[in-house]
């Protein structure tokens, strides 16, 4: 068995901080995928930095300090590692690391956030084509993907508790959820999903400030896709929503 874990931790060296790196850990995962990691590899503690027995490598956001960036630490080393894909305006934000192994091609991913009004959900519409476009590439040259991390956007009306409130805000709208058709039009498999096609009010993040989750008033933000040549070695996929220390809560893929 193999697992994979994805969480984003909002904020790496205050979730050290607060003891969750450690908890973390305990989860004995064999590669940890973190998003929204806020630092640059230099600002970080030895612990976070080289983790013992795992490699480690990080992609920060040279466009803003403090913001964005993903992580990705792996018990096993990678054939290959690469930050990004290919195109500066997205590569600068920090928002992806590729890790290729031989059974298949990882994806860490911190999707961009359309909140800050139309040129960024431009943004992160053009984002989400040109990441398409690109691991698309890949699999037609017979990789099998995997991506996972902080999409952004809740899919249908079953991931998140409130819709029709929420049908007109960035991270539910019609232009963003038709993305995540044409993902899954092209063969790829939102495993959570695919598994529990009718569980309800399973969620992956929850607004801090309005105490939503003691409600379980959330979004399903966070997913594993994989391709078919992938979804067949799937034991399982989990959603932790009981594990705390961030806004988002970890989610885990198992395979065979």
């Amino acid at each position: 068995m193999m697992k994979i874990l994805s969480w984003n931790v909002n904020g790496i060296r205050a979730f050290e901080r607060n003891g969750n790196w450690k908890r973390l850990l305990d989860f004995s995962a064999d590669i940890i995928c973190v998003q929204e990691t806020k630092a640059e590899s230099e600002q970080l503690s030895n612990t976070l930095r080289v983790p013992e027995g795992y490699f480690s490598y990080f992609s920060s956001s040279q466009k803003r300090k403090g913001w964005s960036g993903v992580a990705l630490f792996s018990k096993k080393e990678p054939r290959s590692v690469a930050l990004g894909m290919g195109i500066p305006r997205f590569d600068e934000e920090g928002r992806i690391i590729m890790a290729k192994y031989e059974e298949f091609t990882l994806f860490n991913v911190y999707f961009p956030n359309g909140g800050q009004g139309p040129e960024r959900i431009e943004y992160k519409l053009e984002f989400y084509d040109a990441f398409l476009a690109h691991i698309e590439k890949l699999r037609k040259k017979g990789e099998p993907i995997i991506f996972c991390g902080d999409v952004n956007t809740a899919h249908e009306e079953i991931d998140l508790a409130r819709p029709h409130e929420n049908e007109h805000r960035t991270g539910f709208l019609p232009e963003e959820r038709a993305w995540i058709d044409e993902v899954i039009n092209h063969g790829y498999a939102d495993v959570w999903r695919t598994l529990y096609p009718r569980k309800k009010s399973v969620y992956t993040y929850w607004d801090m400030k309005t105490h939503a989750r003691e409600r379980n008033v959330g979004w399903r933000l966070d997913y594993f896709f994989a391709s078919p040549d992938i979804f067949k070695k799937i034991h399982t996929s989990l959603t932790l929503t009981e594990v705390t220390g961030s806004d988002h809560c970890p989610i885990v893929l198992v395979l065979k």
